[in-house]
């Protein structure tokens, strides 16, 4: 989920939005102080047991974290990375706030963007599971009368953005792409609250991309009516049984979704925007304009704890686990995706997860599809800062985590980008 346009046509793009809402695997370090065995997980759990020599010889990634934050226009960034259920490196570069210099701590929360797609959509494939909605069901079944020409419209459109329906982040009101829009987002417009009704209306009113089923186009207002069917079937809202079905029964006690409050709760690093006078403080915003498409707050202990249980069979049945992976070309963002998830292809082979983004805030959550190993990446890019470097960086470090030294020696600045930031 993003807000700001940052990619030259032609080039291997990242797409940085002004507001992202997104939109690599295992490394080791030798355990920091902060990981080391018998040490504490984040949330105060404890840590697990050490790994192989074989694993922490395997790869560094210190080096392509600093980069994210020295070359890659980022005041933070966060890294962990396991295998085979056990922590194999984990490390912050950067400061948690510019004003006080203090350093980012590795298990500081941060806001995941479009990464709460993959827990609303494993929800969404629960339902299926226990035969309460059918994904090949028009949407007009479910919420009547809400989308235009809705009976030709399936769930499984929704999820995995076949639908056609037009991004209503793609509005103006969403959107801050010159100095004036961004001091008025950050006066103004980042306190508003949005209902998922306001949501849906922009999304709907706007022309769609295609008839629904003729192509690929990414589009919050999928997920946001995805939100509103859950809360249809179930008659809860779609936090609620995201924490019911995953957050609690996982443990992942440092994962929140966040409605319409504006802050981060516990240790987090500051996201900034760019103004010709300084960098310009944009942690506080209210993010109900992200709904059940990206209004997430994790860390990345528990994203790879998310990680390892889905793609370890542990949250829903195969046959829902394969349609969940059953991926369809998205040629916009160089990939394939599922329902909730993107497959990304890197040198060594593919890999699963998904990106965020959201102002001050930009997520990389990946791994493999057999559930052994998954890292998470959290960087504060400073909005309007982004250079040709920011997605080299981000490239080395997606390449090397994933495939090891061989992915390393990668030349990054002229391969295709592996991945796309989404809004």
């Amino acid at each position: 989920m993003n807000v700001t346009r940052t990619a030259r046509a032609g080039r291997r793009t990242v797409r940085l939005a002004a507001v992202t809402l997104a939109g690599a695997t295992v490394v080791a370090l030798a355990p920091t102080a902060a990981t080391a065995a018998g040490g504490t997980d984040a949330g105060g759990t404890a840590a697990p047991p050490a790994v192989s020599a074989d694993a922490a010889a395997r790869v560094d990634l210190g080096p392509e974290l600093q980069a994210v934050v020295e070359r890659g226009s980022s005041t933070a960034a966060l890294g962990e990375a396991r295998e085979n259920g056990r922590r194999v490196w984990r490390d912050a570069a950067g400061v948690a706030d510019l004003d006080s210099q203090r350093p980012a701590r590795a298990d500081g929360r941060f806001r995941i963007g479009s990464v709460t797609k993959t827990f609303v959509s494993t929800v969404t494939l629960q339902l299926a599971d226990e035969g309460k909605l059918r994904l090949d069901d028009p949407v007009e079944r479910y919420l009547p009368g809400v989308v235009p020409n809705g009976g030709a419209i399936t769930l499984r459109q929704l999820l995995n953005h076949t639908s056609g329906l037009y991004d209503y982040l793609s509005d103006p009101r969403f959107l801050f792409e010159d100095e004036a829009s961004l001091r008025s987002y950050l006066a103004d417009r980042r306190w508003k609250t949005w209902t998922p009704a306001q949501l849906i209306e922009v999304g709907v009113q706007a022309a769609p991309y295609f008839p629904p089923g003729q192509g690929w186009h990414y589009s919050n207002t999928n997920y946001v009516l995805i939100g509103e069917v859950i809360r249809k079937v179930t008659g809860y809202d779609w936090r609620s049984e995201v924490d019911r079905r995953i957050v609690k029964p996982l443990h992942l006690t440092d994962t929140t979704f966040a409605g319409a409050r504006t802050g981060v709760p516990g240790p987090h690093a500051h996201g900034y925007a760019k103004l010709p006078e300084g960098p310009a403080d944009i942690t506080l915003i209210n993010p109900s304009f992200g709904d059940a498409a990206g209004d997430g707050i994790s860390t990345t202990a528990d994203l790879n704890r998310f990680h390892a249980a889905l793609f370890g069979g542990k949250l829903l049945s195969p046959a829902r686990f394969a349609e969940m992976t059953t991926a369809v070309p998205a040629p916009l963002i160089f990939a394939h995706y599922g329902l909730g998830l993107i497959r990304y292809d890197l040198s060594c082979g593919e890999v699963w997860g998904h990106t965020g983004g959201i102002p001050g805030y930009n997520t990389l959550w990946l791994g493999a599809k057999d559930g052994t190993r998954q890292f998470s990446l959290s960087y504060n890019l400073t909005q309007g800062s982004e250079t040709d470097d920011t997605l080299t960086t981000l490239n080395a470090f997606i390449e090397k985590a994933s495939c090891g030294p061989a992915g390393a020696a990668t030349d990054t600045r002229t391969a295709k980008s592996p991945f796309t930031l989404l809004p």
